[in-house]
């Protein structure tokens, strides 16, 4: 398969297993990769990531055909599917490696983020400002083979009943027309 037409994405929100789980459902995206990413610390494990030392996010790496889904539309989603305006948590998951980040890829996909979180804070759809970091991409490091395609594999698993689920189910409702359909 030939990735030429494509462009990659690389998000943070919290936990990967969450994000994983949203973006493989999405039209348009060809291949979703749990990782770390944003830090200096080279070929991290989960277990280094963990400390919070390392400087890297839990993240995906999103490729995706931008004929599909645009940039942007991506950015709607991940905006939606967490709450942006926590620092360094989602949920019970806490650290910096949880935080709410955009790695972007290129100065377009930076525009893009930065004119996107402006128009959302001025929303006010938070009580709370966006926290969400946008920094320039550097380096990801594919997760652990049992992180990845983690929710598809373990939905049974009190966490992904508990957290991923209803995050799935809230994609659902207002992502409707963006979702791949069932095999």
């Amino acid at each position: 398969m030939s990735y030429s037409k494509y462009e990659i994405a690389t998000l943070g929100e919290g936990c990967f297993w969450c994000s994983e789980a949203i973006f493989q459902r999405i039209k348009g995206v060809i291949k979703v990769e749990s990782g770390y990413s944003g830090g200096n610390f080279p070929n991290p494990s989960y277990e280094d990531v963990c400390t919070g030392k390392t400087g890297h996010a839990e993240v995906v790496q999103i490729t995706f055909d931008p004929s599909i889904i645009s940039y942007k539309e991506l950015l709607e989603i991940f905006f939606s599917t967490h709450d942006p305006t926590t620092l360094n948590r989602q949920g019970a998951d806490v650290g910096t490696q949880y935080r709410s980040v955009i790695f972007y890829h290129n100065d377009e996909q930076r525009k893009i983020a930065e004119k996107l979180k402006e128009e959302l804070n001025k929303s006010k759809i938070w009580e709370n400002p966006i926290v969400t970091e946008i920094s320039p991409f550097k380096n990801f490091y594919k997760a652990e083979d049992y992180h990845q395609n983690y929710y598809n594999n373990n939905s049974y698993q009190p966490y992904c009943s508990f957290v991923i689920s209803p995050k799935l189910e809230k994609l659902k409702k207002y992502f409707k027309n963006k979702l791949k359909k069932p095999n």
